[in-house]
């Protein structure tokens, strides 16, 4: 909130979670591990070799086996893929295929194209427990990517459940360039009359690139719609740098700043407030 406003002043208790935190809560569960090393030890039997810790000798395997690997074990995909760096943007540029690699089923034609491609890239020999631990990183990856995603989309739903209106992501155009709202109303029509950048700020280093960000396009939006009003909502996971933050986005074009933590608490609570400033908040039994 820019300074001043003094009617929605609350000292909000953020709440945040370090990377380390974040990392732990996404790991893949037992199951998946108990399963996933059962798979690599079935479907590579043929193959593997106990040198204390069972090793698969690629170098052994024919393309056919793969094949059959693949299609019989689907879990095996990702981490046999990764150790060799394809992932599905590779797959769909070179084979013009769209394949989740964490699918749980394929087909033998599918099996077959993958097998075909990534076997002669395969090392001679490769440990389990490294297809383990390549497996570990990148479900932990993506499973910390997809909550970071959906903070924004908790943002949006909180908006409408809470809003006397409904909100909704839209593209706006100025200066021959497209920009995109996060949360806008009314959901269609010419004009915005509200506009929302909801962003997530990672890291101090990006504290510059990010507010830049944030007030050009606050910039853009007023200059196609002068008369509405365009509001930040931003998790920046540093307290003491949020009056930096602030200072940095004060500009004529940004008539509201919020930040949010990452409990549904903090975001119901900066909702509530950016909503009565709005002069849209929805009524509740409690409150009549």
């Amino acid at each position: 909130m820019h300074e001043g406003e003094d009617e929605l002043e609350v000292e909000l208790e953020l709440e945040y979670s370090s990377h380390r935190e974040q990392v732990m809560e996404h790991q893949p569960s037992p199951e998946r591990v108990e399963e996933l090393n059962g798979a690599l030890l079935k479907a590579f039997e043929r193959v593997i070799e106990y040198r204390s810790a069972p090793f698969i000798l690629f170098d052994l395997l024919t393309v056919e086996e793969l094949t059959d690997a693949f299609y019989h074990f689907p879990i095996i995909i990702k981490p046999v893929l990764t150790c060799v760096n394809v992932a599905q943007r590779a797959i769909k540029r070179d084979l013009d295929l769209d394949f989740d690699t964490y699918s749980r089923a394929v087909s033998e034609r599918v099996a077959a194209q993958l097998a075909g491609y990534v076997r002669p890239f395969l090392p001679r020999v490769l440990g389990v427990s490294a297809l383990m631990e390549l497996d570990r990183f990148f479900w932990t990856d993506k499973e910390m990517r997809a909550k970071k995603g959906n903070w924004e989309r908790v943002i949006t739903q909180e908006l409408n459940e809470r809003s006397t209106e409904q909100f909704r992501k839209r593209k706006f155009n100025s200066d021959g360039q497209a920009f995109e709202l996060d949360a806008a109303l009314p959901t269609s029509g010419p004009d915005i009359r509200i506009g929302i950048d909801v962003k997530r700020i990672e890291s101090r280093r990006d504290i510059h690139k990010r507010s830049d960000e944030i007030v050009n396009k606050a910039s853009k939006f007023k200059k196609a719609f002068p008369n509405s009003k365009f509001v930040a909502v931003m998790y920046f996971p540093f307290p003491s740098l949020h009056t930096n933050l602030n200072s940095r986005l004060t500009d004529s074009n940004i008539d509201l700043i919020y930040f949010a933590g990452e409990s549904k608490s903090s975001i119901v609570l900066t909702v509530e407030m950016l909503l009565a400033q709005l002069g849209i908040l929805k009524e509740t039994e409690d409150a009549s």
